[in-house]
């Protein structure tokens, strides 16, 4: 497992499971010509995706960053859709760390897309359950409405499975919420009307953990939107400004759903100055 310091915080990747997608769609109306050369894809034109969350430990307390995969709750036909080869291992990895789900304080949820939201619960006989029993759950209040009450179009990502065992443990709020000292999740919009990221500070020390508006490093770009964004132009704006301001401060940049990268340090100029590469194995 791959890990980070920024100041006071530790950042670990667990492992919550992969897919693949077509990279068309990861790269919005950017040609194949450019991205390509960006981020590998396989002979069906499609790119490897981690699902893997983020415990951040800050002050004795255990943060986890989206939830992974999650287990058993994808039928054969959405295995095969969504290009599911690997579930998620969180369990088997927080116990590696010497903790279970019950030692996590707080879950952050920059969205409820299913890729993301999965491992909030788990199956529990003919329902499910919570899986963090012990942990406050964070979301945007406009992300948590779509939730429950989805659109034609969300309908697909918005699962009552990944909402209705938790309802008790959701806290929502409208902006900007600080979760503890120096730990902000922020309120963008673009991936989802919804989406958040989260940025961290501490002295001289930031991270930006800019979820799906940048899901790879090979998204830097600031003109390049997802063709799953469902408000392109609020994600490049929205781009555009949190870029600016981590360059400003050479901050290290988080991600989720990256293969190569867990994260990467740019400097003012955007160029790369540290990165922590991923461990590459193979999937069976």
């Amino acid at each position: 497992m791959e890990k980070l310091q920024v100041g006071r915080a530790k950042l670990t990747w667990l492992s919550g499971g992969v897919n693949f997608l077509d990279g068309g769609a990861m790269f919005g109306v950017v040609p194949k010509a450019l991205w390509s050369k960006k981020y590998p894809h396989n002979e069906k034109n499609q790119i490897e995706l981690r699902t893997d969350p983020i415990l951040l430990q800050i002050d004795n307390k255990n943060y986890l960053i989206d939830t992974g995969m999650g287990n058993n709750k994808l039928n054969e036909k959405l295995l095969r859709n969504f290009g599911v080869l690997e579930e998620s291992y969180l369990e088997s990895s927080l116990a590696n760390l010497g903790l279970t789900v019950d030692d996590i304080d707080a879950v952050l949820m920059t969205h409820l897309h299913f890729d993301h939201a999965c491992g909030l619960t788990r199956p529990e006989g003919d329902t499910y359950e919570s899986v963090f029993k012990n942990a406050t759950i964070y979301t945007s209040a406009v992300e948590w409405n779509e939730m429950k009450n989805p659109n034609i179009r969300s309908v697909n990502t918005y699962w009552k499975m990944n909402w209705e065992p938790i309802v008790d443990q959701v806290e929502t709020f409208d902006t900007e919420l600080e979760i503890t000292e120096g730990l902000k999740m922020v309120h963008t919009g673009g991936h989802s009307d919804g989406h958040c990221i989260l940025t961290f500070t501490d002295g001289e020390e930031y991270f930006i953990h800019m979820a799906d508006l940048m899901p790879t490093h090979a998204h830097q770009n600031k003109l390049w939107a997802l063709a799953y964004d469902d408000y392109p132009v609020t994600s490049v704006h929205e781009k555009e400004k949190w870029m600016n301001k981590g360059y400003k401060k050479e901050a290290w940049y988080t991600f989720y759903h990256d293969s190569y990268f867990r994260a990467i340090k740019f400097n003012q100029e955007g160029n790369k100055v540290d990165e922590v590469a991923r461990e590459r194995y193979e999937y069976k």
